[in-house]
């Protein structure tokens, strides 16, 4: 199986194709956050990304597929991908 580079991955973000999926996937998922929605959350109106539950990078056969597909607000589709990073307090937590 075949890897997509990143600029195939970015080139595949920009295409007419997945900006026709993704907002076909937003209208199915009424515009909620599926993870959120599991935990008895409900999450809209701010930013929403539409993301692969198998990565696209390693699936590229299934970039399109909407089985593969869920809309998640941008916190947990960070979380998924371990995008937080927590920041040192460089001062020892000393207050003034």
């Amino acid at each position: 199986m075949t890897k997509l580079s990143q600029e195939e991955r970015l080139s595949f973000y920009k295409s007419k194709a997945w900006r026709q999926t993704r907002e076909v996937i937003l209208k199915r998922d009424n515009y909620e956050c599926q993870e959120c929605k599991r935990k008895g959350k409900v999450t809209t109106g701010e930013r929403l990304d539409v993301d692969h539950l198998l990565e696209l990078e390693d699936y590229p056969d299934l970039a399109l597929e909407p089985s593969n597909l869920e809309t998640k607000c941008v916190m947990c589709h960070n979380k998924k991908h371990n995008r937080f990073v927590k920041k040192e307090n460089k001062w020892n937590d000393e207050k003034w």
